[in-house]
């Protein structure tokens, strides 16, 4: 017989995902409306209600029918498929260890795919775009002072989203050099040198922040945090403001919080930091990660070509000097 879903789920999130794994609270969040999808997807396709569910009814048949839904009902783009998918198999992995009876179905799931994507090459601004952006804001209001500061710091640290919403003045520390303490994607804390201008700015900027007794950084009228929309309001109407402005060329892109960050490290790229200096400085797990910037940036194909030598110049050929390798060249 099928063991009930619900207990086994509820371990996953509240003793696994919590307590061995230690997952962030973005994790859990991510997890938990996958399963919440799933479970009404299953409830339509069963007729059960999810608390009736067995761990059968999620077999991979089931699993592949709401991939599909996600995509071609919901118009999900492939990499929340995948990111769903991921979810569910770590929701198995947990059931193949805790429910032997289960091991068959848990099987099956695990060995479903995840979906190819195409590689697209990563989206940047300009110089001329970006400066254009920061100087879209009123800076004779106090809206337009802490838009302007809040897109000077997003451009100059590469912060992620959830770190510019969520950044407290705390973080901004003001030395002999300025630098931005940010708490990032899965718990790992790294520290990013700010701009002699970018410190003014801030310190300026704070100290009218004392008057409203707030430590939210980037507040909004309220005093509260921004959210994630709010944020992407402000960039908006910056870009806006600025293709109408200065900049018509940047209608034809499509600017979001994560471009800033991906045009901060396209820029240091340029500006000739090293590769593990700028993976550092994003929070990058791996360097694999920042090689896309690599890819993308044709300046740095343009050095890399000039530096082969011409057609018409010799190139020393290479002679095996040994019997071995002479054999090798001849296969």
């Amino acid at each position: 017989m099928s063991s009930s879903l619900a207990p086994m789920l509820q371990y996953f999130f509240t003793e696994h995902l919590v307590s061995h794994k230690q997952v962030s609270p973005r994790t859990i969040v991510a997890y938990r409306d996958s399963f919440r999808l799933l479970l009404q997807f299953l409830k339509k396709r069963t007729g059960k209600q999810p608390a009736s569910l067995c761990v059968d009814d999620l077999d991979a048949p089931a699993i592949l029918d709401f991939l599909e839904s996600l995509e071609q009902q919901r118009a999900n783009q492939v990499c929340s498929r995948n990111a769903r998918l991921t979810a569910i198999r770590s929701f198995f992995h947990v059931v193949a260890l805790r429910d032997p009876a289960s091991t068959g179905v848990a099987s099956r799931v695990l060995a479903v795919p995840r979906k190819r994507t195409d590689k697209r090459l990563v989206g940047y601004l300009t110089r001329e775009e970006i400066n254009a952006v920061l100087a879209a804001p009123d800076q004779s209001t106090w809206i337009g002072r802490r838009d302007y500061a809040l897109l000077l710091t997003m451009y100059n640290s590469g912060a992620r989203l959830s770190e510019m919403t969520g950044m407290q003045r705390g973080q901004v520390k003001f030395d002999s050099t300025t630098y931005l303490q940010l708490h990032g994607k899965g718990r790992k804390e790294r520290v990013v040198p700010l701009w002699a201008k970018t410190g003014r700015v801030l310190r300026t900027w704070f100290r009218e922040l004392e008057i409203k007794g707030t430590e939210v950084a980037f507040p909004s009228l309220r005093g509260t945090p921004l959210s994630s929309d709010g944020l992407n309001y402000i960039l908006q109407q910056a870009v806006r403001h600025a293709a109408d402005a200065s900049c018509p060329n940047l209608l034809t892109k499509r600017v979001t919080p994560h471009l800033i960050r991906h045009t901060c490290a396209m820029h240091l790229l340029q500006a000739g930091v090293d590769m593990a200096v700028i993976a550092l400085w994003l929070g990058h797990e791996s360097i694999e990660t920042t090689h896309i910037y690599v890819e993308a940036d044709l300046a740095t194909k343009k050095r890399a070509l000039e530096r082969i030598a011409p057609a018409n110049s010799s190139v020393r050929r290479f002679k095996a000097d040994d019997t071995l390798l002479a054999f090798l060249a001849s296969l």
